[in-house]
């Protein structure tokens, strides 16, 4: 069993590159399908004029958690030269192609598994570079940009969403933890002081029914009682999926 990681921590963490600092973890970008993490938004400070620039889980080498430093197979000048993707916006599928094509990186959304080919960032292959693969790579890259659908959410904006249970308002969206191998968030964590004053419980992000991004509001498929017999967090201790059992509902989202 992996312990989980919590976001709200990776938060402020330097970026090492092979040959300098890059910046410092902003936030995060998940997709709502899958629930994990597919992008680190990366604040760059004065070198690069404050611009915000994203770094994928597959770049990734390790993250030093004392140290509070995430260490990328990357040069400042590789980053420098990517890509502009303002993650202010909804981020499309075109520049996700055009940010992945500049680095290499095969699409995590082509394919079966968490990152496409890949059960783990850390497996995914190169690009192809025969003729004929990477037309067919081309050929489904148009089929995604013409969609236009991104499905990236910001973990900072998610944060302090008003959570609903099935009978009643419960508090709001705390912190998620995610799978330090895969990127997977496992569990949210939901402060609910609104209505059980000093406790934060752990839900699995399965146990969401809807999302109304337009009001900042999530609905769950659980009850007031389901929600207070679920584990109480507690950050100084290491947390596993384990204690939570609810992973088999399905989610759907409202915009």
């Amino acid at each position: 069993m992996a312990v989980l990681r919590s976001v709200k921590a990776l938060k402020r963490f330097s970026i090492a590159a092979l040959d300098a600092e890059l910046g410092r973890v902003h936030d995060v970008l998940f997709d709502d399908q899958s629930w994990t993490i597919r992008y680190l938004v990366v604040e760059t400070g004065g070198w690069l004029m404050g611009r915000q620039m994203l770094v994928s889980p597959i770049s990734i080498q390790g993250i030093e958690w004392e140290q509070e430093v995430v260490r990328v197979a990357l040069t400042r000048k590789q980053v420098e030269n990517s890509p502009d993707v303002d993650a202010a916006k909804p981020v499309s599928r075109q520049r996700e192609s055009e940010f992945h094509q500049y680095y290499g990186y095969a699409d995590y959304w082509s394919g079966p598994y968490l990152w496409g080919q890949a059960t783990l960032p850390s497996m995914v292959s190169p690009l192809p570079l025969d003729a004929e693969a990477y037309a067919a790579l081309e050929q489904r890259r148009e089929e995604e940009r013409a969609q236009q659908d991104p499905d990236l959410r910001s973990a900072r904006e998610v944060s302090g969403y008003d959570i609903q249970a099935s009978d009643g308002a419960l508090g709001h969206v705390e912190d998620f933890l995610f799978a330090e191998d895969s990127w997977k968030l496992g569990l949210m964590v939901i402060d609910t002081r609104n209505w059980w004053p000093g406790k934060h419980v752990l839900v699995a992000p399965q146990r969401i029914a809807q999302i109304s991004w337009a009001s900042g509001s999530v609905m769950l498929d659980a009850s007031r009682a389901q929600v207070e017999a679920s584990p109480e967090y507690d950050p100084d201790l290491d947390v596993t999926t384990e204690p939570v059992r609810d992973l088999s509902h399905s989610s759907q989202h409202t915009p």
